[in-house]
């Protein structure tokens, strides 16, 4: 029994609390797939490939929203369907094809992004220091869940071969986007960046110890 002398330990609590957040992100999702007309795994493959105008094969897919490649297949199956998604040739091989978002697609991503959820309104009362604090844990958490292999390379700022992390004297500006030339700060951190581009390995380690070091 779980007592205040004789705890779980604080890995399980965490992600004790982690599955509460969870699951009310879950059914937020619910009623942003629902003002779409598609179900949440269809809405999570319209989110994937919005920026990227080459697309992404299914197998792709299925690797990044860790669901099988059947269930991928089928999802894509009606979101095709419906015009929100189309597949195209690769220029390399025209037997190859990769699944692309349309513009009825976007339309519909839009509109359930429109919805205000039960966890935005949850972070948002929480204090700007304590938002920048959970944002760069969790940049943390996704970092390792790569490393492991669990999650493939996300869209990252420090996954990317643009980011230059504490080049400026400025605290509220100490980062550097080399892609727009612009300094930003760490409230400003991507999770999933439109015109990120995957560093080489070496690169991304040598950027994460500067990241972190700060």
């Amino acid at each position: 029994m779980e007592t205040p002398k004789n705890p779980t330990s604080i890995h399980h609590r965490i992600r004790e609390g982690l599955s509460r957040v969870a699951m009310v992100m879950r059914a937020d999702d619910w009623n942003r797939a629902k003002l779409a007309g598609i179900n949440p795994t269809q809405l999570s493959i319209l989110e994937l490939l919005e920026g990227r105008t080459d697309g992404l094969g299914v197998k792709d897919i299925a690797f990044h929203l860790g669901v099988s490649q059947p269930t991928a297949t089928d999802s894509i199956a009606a979101l095709e369907r419906k015009g929100y998604v189309e597949k195209r040739a690769t220029e390399n091989d025209k037997r190859s094809l990769k699944v692309a978002l349309t513009i009825a697609g976007l339309s519909a991503l839009r509109a359930g992004g429109a919805v205000e959820g039960a966890t935005d309104r949850a972070t948002e009362v929480l204090p700007e220091y304590e938002q920048e604090e959970l944002l760069l844990v969790l940049v943390k958490m996704i970092r390792q869940l790569q490393e492991r292999d669990v999650i493939p390379i996300q869209r990252m700022c420090a996954s990317c071969r643009y980011f230059a992390p504490f080049v400026h004297s400025d605290a509220a500006r100490p980062h550097h986007c080399n892609f727009v030339d612009a300094a930003f700060g760490q409230r400003d951190i991507r999770i999933d960046c439109r015109d990120h581009e995957t560093a080489d390995p070496a690169f991304r380690a040598a950027t994460w110890d500067a990241f972190v070091e700060g």
